[in-house]
């Protein structure tokens, strides 16, 4: 048995997808562990491209069985459009499995987040209003639909009168257009129709792939400083995506956790609101911006630029038990004179080298740097270590130093070729 487990170590979008999908390649069973739709992840290969947003990275490959756990919340619609457009594309032969005890995302839920965004005016959180916040804090309520109940014609009937009654309430107060009974039934059952060959208790699927001696890889959605418990809270997203989370969201014990492996851009970037102390605007911010495509994979939106923030990385080290970093689009920031790195914050005349729990405060953060000579070359062809310009070398060094955390993998482009890995983690 061998486990990995991928995770953000950033504000999200730092790359998973790509390497998930690459370690893929050695793993018998991929599991997505929480999150929804409201985040994408883009694959590269072949000269192709994929944007994946709730169905696992081991899609790809018939071998790989692809699991999405009980910590997932699932809408129903777009998970089946998804997998039918994959299949449009030619990925028609896959394993998938999905926990009949994930939560259901349904249309009331996306209505009460683009309500609530609005209602909190300046002070919104900036979501995607796909409805993954209102799922999961009614998850938390007890008045939730899960995939066990949605596949149970009786069950899901129950259910959902009982959520309307509260939901349509909440609708109302709010000012928003309420939901028909018969209009989400027979919709909803038609999809549960559909995804029910897929539903099984996956914990005890990957216990078995545990025993068996299977190698597994955990893949969450977003990064830790989006952790609900652990980020910049209220500008987090509604649940925990560090390696500490994965047991619990997958239904394992915590003993099976062994390589946590942090994902990290060479820079830093953010989407949404909230405090973000190495961001840069101007022609650098431009130019990594355009370079390295900050686009969000869902919504499009631009992301909020900045310097590798290493006090925030180590931070996410910390509360997710990272013990190896990737570090991903290193070959963005070929053509620059000089590179920052911020190691340490000011704070009200004080040097801090940790992430203060206070929003206030953290807002107040400035960031120290040092200073490091960029490269002109380009690095997009490279296939060792040894064989990056010796500025790209003092880069990734100075990180691992400023981290004490090893770079296993570092990237220079987005297709799997473009991948170098430095050590063996499965």
């Amino acid at each position: 048995m061998s486990t990995l487990v991928v995770v953000g170590s950033q504000w999200g979008d730092e790359g998973k997808g790509k390497i998930t999908d690459y370690m893929a390649q050695e793993a018998d069973v991929v599991v997505r562990s929480q999150g929804g739709n409201n985040a994408g992840h883009t694959i590269t290969f072949g000269g192709n491209k994929f944007a994946l947003r709730s169905i696992p990275s081991g899609i790809f490959n018939p071998k790989i069985k692809n699991v999405m756990a009980n910590g997932m919340v699932i809408d129903p619609k777009q998970m089946l459009e998804e997998l039918h457009g994959l299949e449009a594309r030619g990925i028609k032969d896959y394993q998938l499995f999905i926990s009949n005890r994930a939560h259901v995302v349904l249309p009331y839920h996306q209505q009460l987040d683009g309500a609530m965004e609005k209602f909190k005016g300046d002070k919104k959180i900036g979501t995607t209003k796909r409805g993954i916040g209102p799922c999961y804090a009614d998850k938390a309520n007890r008045i939730g639909i899960r995939i066990a109940d949605l596949i149970d014609p009786i069950a899901f009937k129950q259910a959902l009168k009982d959520a309307l009654t509260i939901k349509n309430m909440e609708l109302q107060m709010l000012g928003e257009k309420t939901f028909e009974f018969e209009q989400i039934y027979d919709e909803y059952s038609k999809y549960a129709l559909e995804i029910n060959p897929f539903v099984c208790d996956t914990s005890l699927l990957l216990e078995e792939e545990i025993e068996k001696g299977s190698k597994i890889l955990f893949e969450g959605a977003q990064g830790v400083m989006l952790c609900l418990d652990h980020g910049t809270y209220p500008y987090v997203t509604s649940s925990s995506p560090t390696g500490a989370s994965v047991p619990l969201n997958a239904g394992i014990a915590p003993k099976y956790i062994q390589n946590v492996l942090g994902i990290c851009k060479a820079y830093t970037t953010r989407v949404g609101e909230g405090p973000f102390p190495t961001e840069i605007d101007g022609d650098i911010a431009t130019y990594i911006r355009e370079r390295g495509h900050e686009y969000g994979t869902v919504t499009k939106r631009p992301r909020r630029v900045g310097y590798l923030d290493c006090v925030s990385l180590n931070y996410a080290r910390r509360v997710s038990g990272i013990n190896y970093l990737a570090i991903m689009l290193l070959d963005v920031l070929s053509g620059l004179d000089t590179l920052k790195i911020c190691y340490a914050y000011e704070m009200d005349g004080k040097i801090i080298n940790t992430v203060p729990a206070s929003l206030l405060e953290y807002e107040k953060c400035k960031p120290l740097y040092i200073e490091l000579p960029g490269w002109q070359e380009d690095i997009s062809k490279v296939t060792s270590f040894e064989e990056l310009p010796i500025n790209a070398q003092n880069y990734i060094k100075k990180i691992e130093e400023l981290t004490k955390t090893e770079v296993a993998i570092f990237s220079v482009g987005p297709d799997r070729l473009q991948t170098i890995k430095l050590k063996e983690l499965f």
